[in-house]
């Protein structure tokens, strides 16, 4: 099995995560701090703005289960790739929309797919193509957040939504 990897960020963390940890093909989902400047940052650091980091989830996929452009069909259903720097109440650049490529390959494709996005969204959308760059890995409360924690407040009604909205448009991509 020869597994790729590509890294989006799409809002909080535990969405985009609960949602790719239940796609056909993904075998590891690892929630992180991506292309900011400094240090390994905390998530208090992060969620301060000043650090530049986005929240990301970084996928190993198996291209020969599910592809790229599915991954990122996926990625501009289940977020809103208009709001520049928040997704529904989460605000701030950390939430910002953004695919942090690994190949000169992904980035040809991400960039047609963005085209695509920004066609369907009326020239509107504000996510970010770069390689990914400086990435940590968040602390260990965070990975899994969703599956350990639905009945959280945030979790039951802000992660659930989005959850619901993959299982209901991507019958075809559940494990």
């Amino acid at each position: 099995m020869n597994l790729e990897r590509i890294t989006l960020a799409g809002g909080c963390f535990w969405c985009t995560e609960a949602v790719y940890e239940r796609v056909r093909g993904v075998h590891r989902v690892e929630s992180g701090y991506s292309n900011g400047q400094g240090p390994a940052p905390s998530y208090e650091a992060v969620c301060g703005g000043n650090t530049g980091f986005a929240e990301v989830v970084r996928l190993d996929f198996d291209p020969a289960e599910v592809s790229l452009r599915e991954l990122l069909e996926v990625f501009f259903t289940i977020h809103d790739p208009t709001s520049l720097n928040r997704q529904g109440a989460d605000v701030g650049t950390q939430y910002r929309s953004g695919i942090y490529w690994h190949t000169p390959e992904q980035r040809e494709l991400a960039e047609q797919v963005l085209r695509e996005a920004n066609d369907h969204y009326g020239g509107r959308v504000v996510t970010e193509l770069l390689p990914e760059t400086n990435y940590h890995p968040a602390e260990a409360y965070h990975q899994h957040y969703y599956a350990r924690h639905p009945e959280q407040g945030y979790c039951a009604f802000v992660v659930a939504g989005k959850v619901d909205k993959f299982m209901s448009s991507f019958k075809r991509l559940i494990k």
